[in-house]
């Protein structure tokens, strides 16, 4: 039997520069929304003009902000007058799952026990930075970003 292939999902983002920071972060509160098991009280998010569901967790919003930071900060630096300052930022969910035993050697030696973190899902998010045209082209990249997690989850 084959093993299963962990999904991958790749969503493109064009975001002005001044909201790229909002955009990124609402993208990620709604991908762990959906992905986020224990029981909880949900928050909320404003994102240009828009209300997003939020995981109430100090540690996962921490998380969210540094790395939501570092993103802006590189995509600052290489920016250009003319725009097109791209970045990645990676999302990947594992759980722990308990290590087969291979034949007698794992039974002796106790290595049948242990525990190995397996990837379940991949989410890309590609961003570019780009001037919209409209007022309303965050609105537009945001919201296809939002329409594509809600059709996955």
């Amino acid at each position: 039997m084959e093993p299963r292939t962990r999904p991958e999902y790749v969503l493109e983002v064009l975001a002005d520069p001044t909201c790229v920071k909002d955009i990124v972060r609402g993208i990620l509160h709604t991908i762990f929304f959906h992905r986020y098991f224990p029981s909880m009280r949900p928050s909320t998010l404003e994102v240009l003009d828009l209300t997003l569901p939020v995981v109430a967790d100090p540690e996962l919003e921490t998380l969210i902000e540094t790395r939501v930071g570092q993103l802006v900060r590189q995509l600052s630096s290489t920016s250009s007058l003319s725009g097109g300052s791209r970045g990645e930022l990676g999302v990947r969910f594992f759980e722990k799952r308990r290590r087969k035993a291979t034949g007698l050697g794992g039974w002796l030696t106790g290595t049948g026990r242990s525990e190995e973190e397996v990837c379940w899902e991949v989410w890309k998010l590609k961003i570019t930075l780009t001037t919209p045209r409209t007022e309303s082209g965050g609105h537009y990249t945001l919201g296809l970003g939002l329409v594509h997690i809600l059709i996955v989850c």
